[in-house]
């Protein structure tokens, strides 16, 4: 997998109230392994806590400097005595009439770590329009990062999720209509387009508030439809593969998944607008077809 990334993002250091880090499990030897392999490591933070992104963390370091500086240094040195080289800033949740703080926050953090080398990006919701309301999209400013930060990654999936009804998690139309309004506001080579590497297998009948759908690899998905002898169809709308099938209890499902032709359809997405690239959610889900139509489409770009 190395030789197919340029970035391994480690999520995530989760930021408290006092900025003070929660680091995630014991990374060294992943930062290890990815250095070997002339992958960069890129340090993720984030306003998650107790289960979700807390709106209440996020205020708490945007309204005050003394706690940004504070929670620099402290960024600063996990990623020294780490070795990363990249930082990703990916606050969810900010409420958003603290738009601006967002902006200006971003401002500090980035001239920071470029005065110590680090490049930095940050993560975006999906949206097609400048809307400044919203829990998940208001305070994201997607000019105001084209212009302060190094890169951004957006989020263009999950329109199919876990807890919702059944459809494609990213429908080509849907995500087409987010790079459309980013280029207009972020500089095409600014942007890395965030591409699943998995599927969701829900059971039927769709309930609202019931059972969630189960996260699957591309791989599962196939070896699910092999051994159920399901017919793969694919919507050539959302470009994306499904299948039915009934399960040993006699209960019916419905998995839309990735394959080959879908990633396709993304990757052509990333060379029509001219974009940086691809940044893939999440690693571990066994999917092929993906490394050989990336290898064939792209060159990748090493910083280390």
């Amino acid at each position: 997998m190395a030789p197919h990334l340029t970035y391994l993002s480690v999520f995530s250091y989760r930021v408290n109230a006092d900025a003070t880090l929660v680091p995630p499990r014991d990374d060294t030897a992943i930062i290890r392994t990815a250095v070997q392999n002339n992958v960069a490591p890129l340090m993720v933070i984030t306003n998650f806590a107790e289960g979700n992104f807390s709106p209440e963390n996020a205020s708490a370091i945007l309204t005050s400097k003394e706690l940004q500086d504070t929670l620099f240094q402290n960024v600063l040195n996990v990623m020294k005595t780490k070795g990363f080289r990249v930082l990703n800033i990916d606050f969810e949740r900010i409420r958003p009439e603290q738009r601006n703080l967002y902006n200006q926050f971003l401002r500090r953090i980035t001239d920071f770590m470029h005065q110590n080398n680090i490049i930095v990006s940050t993560a975006l919701a999906p949206k097609t329009s400048d809307i400044k309301t919203g829990a998940w999209h208001g305070a994201h400013d997607y000019a105001a990062h084209g212009r302060i930060v190094d890169f951004v990654i957006i989020m263009t999936y999950e329109w199919g999720w876990s807890g919702g009804p059944p459809r494609p998690v990213s429908p080509l139309p849907e995500v087409e209509k987010v790079i459309k309004f980013a280029v207009t506001q972020i500089p095409p080579r600014k942007i890395m387009m965030g591409v699943n590497l998995y599927g969701y297998d829900w059971t039927l009948p769709y309930v609202e508030g019931g059972k969630f759908a189960r996260a699957i690899s591309p791989q599962t998905a196939l070896e699910i439809a092999l051994n159920n002898n399901a017919s793969i169809q694919y919507d050539q709308k959302a470009k994306a593969p499904f299948f039915t099938y009934k399960d040993a209890e006699g209960k019916d499902h419905i998995v839309w998944f990735e394959d080959g032709r879908s990633i396709k359809a993304r990757f052509n997405l990333v060379k029509k607008y001219g974009l940086k690239g691809v940044s893939y959610w999440v690693l571990g889900h066994e999917f092929p077809q993906n490394w050989l139509v990336l290898e064939d489409l792209f060159t990748v770009n090493k910083i280390v």
